[in-house]
Parts: structure tokens; C-alpha cells; sequence
């Protein structure tokens, strides 16, 4: 039974694109990397480090100390009704921890194909009206939102 408990990770790169991943059981369902922790005991951060390897095969460890940042930012939502099989009886809410990630513009992607069938590297505003998850949406929209300048 999957922990409802996950991690969201926004992977943009330096040339300022986003990357969305097409899911394989979900055709047009486009999304930022996500998953669970695998048990009670695996921090957020440590998820997502996994989750990018195997959703993408980037390894953080390889990048910049600096390239993987929590945003310090959950929210709760309501799991799918299609989805909650995978979780316990009764479980019908989730807590996802967001994170983003920076890239270089030539890095390489490598999907895994039970997961994702598609990739595409697009500009924040157009990655964001993309999403099928309203969450999804609102951290690559806070990750991008302009400063405040006053």
C-alpha cells in the first residue's frame, strides 16, 4: 500500500523551461515529477531525490549542492478516486511536499517507461495551464511568481 504521504518535484533548467512528463496510465495527464515515500522513516527530501532518478534518470547527487531546494510548502488533497486502491482502506487524502529542481539546459532525460510515455521542456506559464493536478500547477506558479518589490 502506497504511504499517503509525497513529494512534488518542479524541474526547470537554466534556460528558464519547465519539465512536464506525460503519464503512461493517464494519456494527457501531464505532470512535474511526483511520488511517495516509501515508508514512514524516508525524509521528503530523500524521496525526492529518488523519485527524479527514476522518473527522469537525473541524478541529484551529480548537480550543483544548491540545485535541489525544498520550498518549503505542503499542501492536503483529495486522491483521486481511480488512485485510491493503491492506498489503505479508508484513505482518501494525501500530503505532498513540494520541491524544485535546477538543470542544465542540456540535460538528459531519461524516462521510465511504465511511468511516462513523453517528455516536453516548456516556459513556466504554459507548463503550469498543462497540468492535470490544480497542485501542480500552483507550485510551478510559485516557483516562478514575480519578487515583490515592495
Amino acid at each position: 500500500m502506497k504511504i499517503p504521504i509525497s513529494v512534488l518535484i518542479v524541474i526547470y533548467n537554466t534556460g528558464g523551461k519547465v519539465l512536464l512528463i506525460e503519464r503512461a496510465d493517464r494519456k494527457a495527464f501531464w505532470q512535474s515529477v511526483t511520488g511517495s515515500l516509501d515508508s514512514l522513516h524516508e525524509a521528503p527530501r530523500v524521496a525526492a531525490e529518488r523519485e527524479v532518478f527514476e522518473e527522469t534518470g537525473i541524478q541529484v547527487a551529480a548537480l550543483d549542492p544548491t540545485a535541489l531546494q525544498d520550498m518549503h510548502h505542503q499542501v492536503e488533497y483529495e486522491i483521486y478516486p481511480q488512485w485510491r486502491h493503491r492506498y489503505a482502506a479508508g484513505v482518501t487524502k494525501n500530503t505532498e511536499h513540494w520541491f524544485s529542481l535546477l538543470v542544465p539546459a542540456a540535460c538528459k532525460i531519461t524516462l521510465a517507461p511504465r511511468e511516462h510515455i513523453a517528455y516536453e521542456w516548456l516556459p513556466p506559464k504554459l507548463a503550469a495551464s498543462k497540468c492535470f493536478s490544480e497542485s501542480n500547477r500552483l507550485a510551478i506558479e510559485t516557483l516562478f511568481k514575480p519578487a515583490n518589490c515592495g
